[in-house]
């Protein structure tokens, strides 16, 4: 399966609209564009996952990593996601203690600014 990434600016955030399945293969791709966004100074950042069929752990370890290199600059990543199916690989690993998540990007945007 081909990951989809494409990132739009919505307000001062950095929309990330992920498709397809982040696995072992596919997540390096987005740690990239992640990692760039950040390098060029985007530090408010939304990952919307709603078009994500598959999650494991390679991928929850790159939002992670982006997690960690946005808050050294004082900024946040939020996650979109409505799917039962991924929201509860977060919830079964803990992590939606660490993320904000929402259920659209227009929610996402206006709760944090």
């Amino acid at each position: 399966m081909e990951l989809g990434i494409d990132v739009r600016r919505f307000n001062s955030f950095a929309v990330v609209d992920v498709k397809g399945e982040v696995d072992v293969y596919t997540a390096p791709k987005l740690r990239e564009q992640l990692i760039e966004l950040v390098s060029e100074g985007s530090y408010d950042i939304v990952v919307n996952l709603e078009g994500v069929d598959f999650l494991d752990s390679t991928g929850l370890g790159v939002l992670v990593g982006a997690l960690k290199r946005v808050k050294a600059h004082d900024g946040g990543l939020a996650l979109v996601c409505t799917q039962d199916k991924i929201l509860k690989i977060f919830k079964i690993t803990g992590l939606t203690k660490v993320f904000p998540i929402y259920n659209s990007v227009e929610d996402a945007t206006s709760e944090q600014e």
